[in-house]
């Protein structure tokens, strides 16, 4: 019989940053326009992103030298997300766009598309940080 490796508890702030993008994703399933239902989906996976983040920086493994997303920081940190890093970085103009008010450049298929990219991304990372299932909201 083999011994059962058991993973540490999640930290505070990537419990902390978990909550808030499932905060973000009922947000985006509540909101009307497809703009702001694009911009809070994104928004939930970057605080996803955070979370994962914060649960594999490591202390005093100082600044780089030059601003770095947090999509390249994930797919750095968390090989196993690098897929979803590239998709979600590819959203992030998109994302800027709707925020600064772009028309026309989120359908709603789009914004839809994206909300259930951005849960299914949630799950895993809730999967990748936390020893139990994850206490998130279902949105869908």
């Amino acid at each position: 019989m083999s011994p059962t490796r058991l993973r540490p508890p999640p930290s505070r702030s990537s419990v902390t940053m978990l909550d808030l993008a499932q905060t973000c994703l009922v947000e985006a399933a509540a909101a009307q326009r497809p703009a702001e239902r694009y911009v809070a989906a994104h928004l939930a996976a970057l605080r996803g992103a955070a979370a994962v983040l914060a649960s594999r920086a490591h202390a005093g493994a100082g600044r780089p030298r030059r601003p770095v997303s947090a999509w390249a920081l994930l797919g750095a940190l968390a090989p196993e997300l690098t897929e979803w890093a590239a998709f979600f970085a590819a959203g992030a103009a998109t994302r800027q766009a709707a925020e600064a008010g772009a028309t026309g450049v989120v359908t709603q298929r789009d914004a839809d598309d994206l909300l259930r990219d951005a849960e299914t991304f949630l799950a895993v990372v809730a999967a990748t940080i936390e020893p139990a299932p994850w206490r998130g909201i279902p949105v869908g």
